[in-house]
């Protein structure tokens, strides 16, 4: 269990059927850490962030960094705040996403965690461009008694 503070993003998305990832996400991502220059601000870290939000046939996959709020954004972009949230968490890496998903779901239900069914869920990719496995935090968001 983690708890994370507010976290202002900034960010491009791609919302389409669940038969289109993991590609669409991997394209997307490409995409945007091309478009890293564009964000003339210091990054609070260098994490790429991906929060989602699905539903039974489709879900949104967003690529972002952690900014300072920021008067303007670049073309195409989109900022927004994610609130505090207390999630479900597991490390896994990039390579082995589905193993994780897998580990945390059943975590969870021996905990007898529940997932906050209205609030996004996030993917955390630690980049190196020198490894060919990264390790990647994948977070939950619990409903909380």
């Amino acid at each position: 269990m983690i708890t994370k503070p507010a976290l202002n993003m900034v960010g491009i998305s791609y919302c389409g059927p669940y038969s289109t990832f993991p590609d669409e996400a991997i394209l997307l991502q490409t995409e945007f850490l091309s478009r890293k220059h564009e964000l003339n601000v210091e990054l609070k870290s260098s994490v790429l962030y991906s929060p989602y939000f699905g539903n039974e046939v489709f879900a949104t996959y967003w690529a972002c960094f952690e900014v300072p709020h920021m008067d303007a954004v670049p073309k195409g972009m989109v900022q927004f705040t994610i609130p505090e949230r207390t999630y479900a968490m597991v490390t896994c890496t990039n390579k082995r996403i589905g193993e994780g998903y897998e580990t945390l779901a059943a975590w969870m239900n021996e905990q007898k965690l529940y997932k906050r069914e209205n609030a996004v869920s996030l993917e955390i990719f630690f980049i190196d461009e020198h490894l060919e496995e990264e390790p990647v935090d994948l977070l939950i968001p619990i409903l909380e008694n």
